[in-house]
Order: C-alpha cells, then sequence, then structure tokens
C-alpha cells in the first residue's frame, strides 16, 4: 500500500462514515466556548458533551468529525514515538442510535477493508469490571466473532479501560481500545499493552453512565460527594482514532515525527540547528506546531490559565532551541512551515502566520530577559533556596527545568523541595473555598441547577445590551458560571465609562423585568446568519445550527439571537425579581474586556 497522507485518511474517515448515515460537523475551537472545566478541548467529547447527555444535537443522532486538541498531561513524555501536545482525533458518535455492535463493526470494517490492515497486527482491550461496573464481555465477545483471536483480547481496569468524565463529572463509560503492532518483525501471540511496540489507535467508548455532582438521594453519610456513578437514560457511544498514530501504523514508521504534519518541521529546524540533538528537534517540532495552533484560536502567553500553558510551551521550546544552536530568525521560518503543513485542514493557521511568528518572537525576548534575571540571582547564592526558585517561576515565568539548568551550568544546587513547598503553599491560598470548577456551567456537561441556567440566559441578554451601547464590533469571547455570579468576556479596546456601564446594567435589567419567552430553532447556518444570529469568537458550526431567541411575547421584539447548545429557562419570569448588577468591569488582554455581575 503507497504512503498515505494525513489529509488522505481524514478524508477516507469522513467519507466512510458519511456513508453510514453520519453528518460531517466541524471542528470545535481549541478554546472551548462555554466550557470553564477544562482550559482546552482535550478530547471530541468536549465540544458534545451536553448532545451525549441528551439534548438533541441539530445535525441528527449521527456525527462525525476531526477534532483538533491539546493535551499538556504527557508533557514530560513529549519526544519519544508517540506522545505529543497538539493532535488531532477523527471521531464518530452515536448520540442514543446504535450501540456498540456497529461502533465495533464498523471500526473493524473501515482499519481492515478501507486502511487494509492486516487482522494478524490487531489487539484490542476489554474492561475487566468492578465493584461499581460489571465486565464488558459484549464488547470482547464481538472482536471474537470478527476473527481476534482470544490472547489479543486483553481486560484491563479502570485506568486503562473507563474514559471520562472530562471534567469532574459528567458522561462517562467502559470502552474497547484497538491497537497495533508497528514493529517489523512478527507480532506476539498475546497482547501486552507494555510493550511500546503496539500502539494504541483507536478507541470506542460506550456512553452509558454519568459521574454525578454533588450530594445523590441514597448516598451514606460521610460519602464523599461527587463520586456517584448512575446509568444514563439513553446510552451514548463516543470514539476516538488519533491521526498521526494512525499514520504510523498505516505507512511503517516508527515515530509520530515521521507523518507529514510533523516531518517538515523537524527537518526544518534539524537544517538551521548546530548541534542537532534528537530529542531537543523533537520537543521543539511538537512545542512548536502546538503554540501556533494555540495562538490561532486567540491566546496570548501569560501568567495564568491557557496564556501559562502557552507560555510553558513557547518557553520549553525555547530552551530546546538555545541547545539546538537555531539561528535569530527560526521562529518565522518555522511558523511558515507549519502553516504550510495544516494551513489547508486549518485555515486561521496560515492566515495569521505573521502575526502568530510574531507572538512568538515577542516571547522569546521576554523570556531572554527572565533568563538574565535568573543569572543575576544564581550569581548571588550558592544553593537557591525555595522560595528564590519559586519566585523566578512566579514572577519571572522561569519554569523550575530551566532554573535547575542555569543553577548546574553554574556549578550550583536547588532546593527542590523547597521549592515545592513553596508552590503547594501557593495553590493552598490561592484555592477558593467552592473547588475549581464546582458549580460551572460545562455546556451541559453537568450542571443544570437553576442558578447556572439562569445566569447562562443572563449572558446572552448581557452581550445584546453590550452590543446595543457600544457597537457590533462587540463579540463573546469566553463565560464563566457559578451558583454565585457570571464572568463574561467580550472584545472591546477600551474601558467602558461608568455612564455605559450603568445604561448597559439598566437595559439587562429592564428585560429582566419583562416576561421574555426564551426558544429553541434550528436550521442551516446560512439561514441562521440571514435572521442576524450571532455566535461565539472563533467558534465552528456545522451545516445545521441550534439557535435560541429571547423575545417579547406581545410586541415580537427580539432582543438577542445567538447560535448555542443551551440549557436556558424558559422565559425571563424564571428570574423576576431578581436584581442585575455589574460588579466588576476590567481589562485582561489587548482587546478583551471582563465583566462579572450578579443576580441579588
Amino acid at each position: 500500500m503507497s504512503p498515505i497522507t494525513a489529509s488522505q485518511l481524514r478524508s477516507k474517515y469522513l467519507a466512510f462514515f458519511a456513508r453510514h448515515g453520519h453528518a460531517v460537523i466541524p471542528s470545535a475551537p481549541l478554546v472551548p466556548a462555554h466550557d470553564p472545566s477544562v482550559l482546552f478541548t482535550t478530547a471530541g467529547m468536549h465540544p458534545l458533551a451536553p448532545y451525549l447527555l441528551g439534548q438533541p444535537h441539530p445535525a441528527g443522532r449521527r456525527l462525525v468529525d476531526v477534532q483538533e486538541c491539546v493535551r499538556t498531561g504527557d508533557i514530560d513524555a513529549v519526544g519519544d514515538d508517540t506522545h505529543l501536545t497538539w493532535f488531532e482525533m477523527l471521531g464518530n458518535w452515536s448520540l442514543g442510535d446504535y450501540g456498540r455492535d456497529e461502533a465495533i463493526a464498523w471500526s473493524f470494517e473501515f482499519l481492515t477493508g478501507e486502511l487494509e490492515l492486516p487482522v494478524e497486527r490487531l489487539g484490542v482491550t476489554c474492561f475487566a469490571g468492578d465493584a461499581e461496573v460489571a465486565e464488558d464481555r459484549a464488547s470482547a465477545e464481538i472482536w471474537r466473532r470478527l476473527g481476534v483471536p482470544a490472547a489479543r483480547i486483553a481486560r484491563l481496569g479502570r485506568d486503562d479501560n473507563w474514559w471520562g468524565p472530562a471534567g469532574a463529572t459528567g458522561p462517562c463509560g467502559p470502552d474497547t481500545e484497538i491497537f497495533y503492532w508497528v514493529d517489523g518483525s512478527p507480532p506476539p501471540e498475546r497482547l501486552d499493552v507494555r510493550d511500546r511496540r503496539w500502539v494504541e489507535i483507536w478507541n470506542n467508548v460506550f456512553m452509558s453512565y454519568a459521574k454525578t455532582a454533588g450530594r445523590e438521594e441514597g448516598e451514606k453519610p460521610g460519602q464523599k460527594p461527587g463520586q456517584k456513578i448512575v446509568a444514563l437514560p439513553r446510552g451514548s457511544v463516543d470514539t476516538g482514532m488519533g491521526v498521526e498514530r494512525t499514520l504510523v501504523a498505516l505507512n511503517g514508521l516508527r515515530s509520530v515525527y515521521e507523518v507529514d504534519t510533523l516531518r517538515p518541521l523537524l527537518d526544518e529546524l534539524r537544517g538551521m540547528a548546530t548541534a542537532p540533538h534528537e530529542r531537543e528537534l523533537r520537543v521543539l517540532t511538537d512545542h512548536v506546531r502546538a503554540a501556533c495552533m494555540v495562538i490561532a484560536d486567540g491566546v496570548a502567553p501569560g501568567n495564568k490559565d491557557r496564556g501559562y500553558v502557552l507560555r510553558r510551551l513557547v518557553r520549553r521550546g525555547l530552551v530546546a532551541a538555545r541547545r539546538l544552536g537555531l539561528p535569530a530568525d527560526w521562529h518565522g521560518r518555522a511558523v511558515n512551515v507549519v502553516a504550510g503543513m495544516l494551513g489547508e485542514a486549518y485555515p486561521e493557521v496560515a492566515r495569521d502566520a505573521g502575526a502568530i511568528a510574531q507572538g512568538i518572537r515577542e516571547e522569546a525576548g521576554r523570556f531572554e530577559h527572565a533568563l538574565a534575571h535568573g543569572l543575576r540571582v544564581l550569581e548571588r547564592c550558592a544553593v537557591l533556596d525555595g522560595k528564590a526558585a519559586f519566585d523566578l517561576l512566579q514572577t519571572h515565568g522561569l519554569p523550575l527545568e530551566v532554573t535547575r539548568e542555569l543553577a548546574e551550568a553554574a556549578g550550583k544546587r536547588v532546593d527542590e523541595d523547597g521549592f515545592r513547598r513553596e508552590l503547594e503553599a501557593h495553590r493552598a491560598r490561592s484555592r477558593p473555598a467552592r473547588p475549581a470548577g464546582t458549580g460551572t456551567f460545562r455546556g451541559g456537561l453537568a450542571d443544570h441547577s437553576a442558578a447556572v441556567v439562569g445566569y447562562h440566559t443572563v449572558t446572552h441578554l448581557l452581550l445584546a445590551a453590550l452590543r446595543a451601547e457600544l457597537g457590533t464590533h462587540v463579540v463573546q469571547r469566553g463565560s464563566n458560571l457559578t451558583h454565585e455570579r457570571l464572568r463574561f468576556d467580550f472584545s472591546h479596546g477600551e474601558r467602558l465609562r461608568p455612564e455605559e456601564l450603568a445604561r448597559v446594567e439598566a437595559r439587562v435589567a429592564g428585560w429582566l423585568a419583562r416576561d421574555l419567552v426564551v426558544e429553541r430553532a434550528t436550521m442551516t447556518e446560512a439561514e441562521a446568519r440571514a435572521i442576524g444570529a450571532i455566535g461565539a469568537f472563533g467558534e465552528k458550526y456545522g451545516a445545521i445550527v441550534s439557535v435560541y431567541a429571547i423575545a417579547d411575547r406581545a410586541t415580537g421584539e427580539v432582543v438577542s439571537r445567538e447560535f448555542c447548545g443551551g440549557p436556558h429557562v424558559a422565559s425571563t419570569a424564571a428570574l423576576r425579581g431578581r436584581r442585575f448588577r455589574i460588579a466588576r468591569e476590567q481589562g485582561i488582554a489587548s482587546g478583551i474586556r471582563r465583566i462579572k455581575a450578579v443576580l441579588a
């Protein structure tokens, strides 16, 4: 079989499942529009969480997509043959339609038929069961009927064959994973997932359970809330197939760095390097590609949340670049290669290549200043104590691994135990009384309490008021909802004057005092745009979309019309008697403002 490219694999996958009745939907943004429980989209199920819990999807009950993802949990493993921070996942979805029989049969058919992988090189794992959920014998039996020998069907526990929830709560369930023997030698008779020559390429998750939040009826006294697994009334199927790992299997490669969405960048960096260390080349290749995609999604380096993740990626890459001896202009050349590799599938990275390179270049300048400060601190001491090491991280953005490297080069030592104590003390001081993520709106993932749903509806009114007061350039750039308040980020270049805030506040309060009905409709994106629906910044929409309108029953006046997955109150009468008050307005980034507000 001739080599297959990432573009060809994406096309084959989408076409195969489209033939089996699946609607093709676009990749969601890396930054979740309504999900503060996670910093980035780490799996294809994140944008679909409301629908996995039962909300109808405008495109139907069978879906297929290619989803870009970011994961940093295994960042220290990046540079080996399989781990990446930014990657692509192919996914097909059943929202209460088909089950494990069809899901497993289609995955087998696609691999052995469409992609011509020999069944002799496949192995699978199934959930072994535990005290809460029974063994998944049904999946094992299906695989046996399809021709996978019993020795190649491993039964593993919760750590290996259970997926989800993505956040603290939400849909979850047992999975069956497909492995491929990538070594040139004949595969062993028995599957052993500890052998790295067995590479996982596909995962079928049967979302038949949910992890609940808060105390449930019947829980024993003293039982920790949020740990209860309950059966869902309607099961769904969530699958994931890694593009890069599958290309390794298809093309007989040894690592993900040989596929066509990584190899050109690796080669470009190797050509510029004066000290070409392979591990450093791989780390820099991964981190530059990931940083480009994150910046293209509107994130800037910073000291908190997504900005900190991006800063860490860029600065780890800059450390690798220093060791490789790259020239001063390497940023622009590397970004142009990423744009060439991924610009067809993700046009934003090609469109914004100049700005992306500039963002990395500016962060490199800030990093050089931090390095210089770190060296001055080291000159003054024999051992860098934990407080000083933590200050280099907290104030100057110098990661511990970089501080350690500087100290070793100077023949000195860092008190890493003291650093960890300082870090934990900082986390304890920063930790709110309510655990992070508890009670926040997760796009329908878990918390549909009246308080959170009410606040979500109010964000629509707030956006409408801001656009009416400031202009139609205002679009949503993020939101975070708890039981006590809303936090809403929006595009605007200047601080709001007190009189502007007062008018926005009065406009929202006036709408809440009326009986405005909230109605959902599905239509094509073109139809939604034609009637004035607006969406979140950077959001990508499918052919059929869900639109929520907030309108006056008596006059027919439409106050707000937005692309949204819900949920919402049925009418503003549910919020009557609550006083809307803006507690704070502030800038959080260039051209982006934030409002915190409460319903008193």
